[in-house]
């Protein structure tokens, strides 16, 4: 049975909001999630909980009941509390009815099967947790095989970032590596890499996609550094008739990997 927490004072609500800070995700292994919709996306994922908060009035939803069910059958521990509990946790003034603190899942190239999608979505220097997350939205959206984040990028496991894609972290493997690491993985095998640039002639659109594609996005200020776009097998742009000379990274992601599935469900 779930037992109840109200006091600001708990060792384990101290313990839990100090997940929101990226030190101490890393030191205990773990990372926050919030939203009855994201956790039963992740339950369907497979990813279970090991904590659950939940407040008093939703504990009769058929979904959190599920929830509760799950944690506490996989060994984890429901707690019921309230909602001035639920926003010390999530950090927001009006929070959700439900938040988990899940193991966080570490990737690696290895474990990637690259037959397994015609599309990757591969992100350089990403700094936005909401660009991170729109882009798992995306990839989720267009059947992608997984993320692959180069250098320094925004931790997927924030809870911006974790917020933002709306469950796609759940369904969206995700791997962060170096860029030595990750092209000395892509040329052991088949895949083409194609990096969106402004400094090509190429036009997406006209360009010809060979599965499995890799969509490489540069950082949203500096965009890919010259020694990386030397490396791709292929540089196209998007046509800009306005007057901005790019679009934001997660959205032009977006557009290319839909130009890509297009292409892919054509032949």
């Amino acid at each position: 049975m779930p037992r109840e927490i109200t006091a600001y004072s708990n060792p384990l609500i101290k313990r839990v909001r100090l997940l929101r800070e990226k030190r101490h995700r890393r030191e205990e292994g773990l990372f926050l999630a919030e939203g009855l919709r994201i956790l039963t996306e992740a339950r369907e994922a497979g990813r279970i909980p090991q904590y659950l908060f939940f407040a008093r009035d939703s504990a009769a939803h058929p979904l959190v009941q599920a929830l509760v069910a799950d944690v506490e059958a996989a060994g984890g521990e429901a707690i019921e509390t309230v909602p001035d509990i639920l926003s010390k946790l999530s950090g927001k003034d009006n929070p959700q009815a439900v938040v988990g603190v899940f193991p966080e899942f570490a990737r690696d190239l290895a474990s990637l099967d690259r037959s397994s999608a015609p599309i990757w979505l591969v992100a350089e220097r990403l700094r936005d947790p909401g660009n991170l997350g729109t882009i798992l939205r995306t990839g989720d959206a267009v059947g992608a095989g997984g993320l692959i984040l180069i250098g320094e990028c925004v931790d997927p496991f924030s809870v911006e970032a974790v917020r933002a894609s709306m469950g796609a972290l759940f369904t969206v493997p995700v791997v962060q590596c170096e860029w030595a690491e990750f092209t000395q993985w892509l040329r052991s095998g088949p895949g083409q890499l194609v990096g969106l640039s402004l400094d090509t002639n190429s036009d997406y659109r006209a360009a010809s996609y060979t599965a499995p594609t890799f969509l490489l996005t540069g950082n949203e200020a500096q965009g890919m550094p010259d020694t990386y776009a030397a490396q791709c097998d292929l540089l196209v742009k998007i046509p800009m008739l306005g007057k901005a000379d790019s679009l934001n990274a997660a959205v032009a992601t977006a557009v290319m990997a839909y130009e890509v599935l297009a292409q892919s469900r054509a032949t």
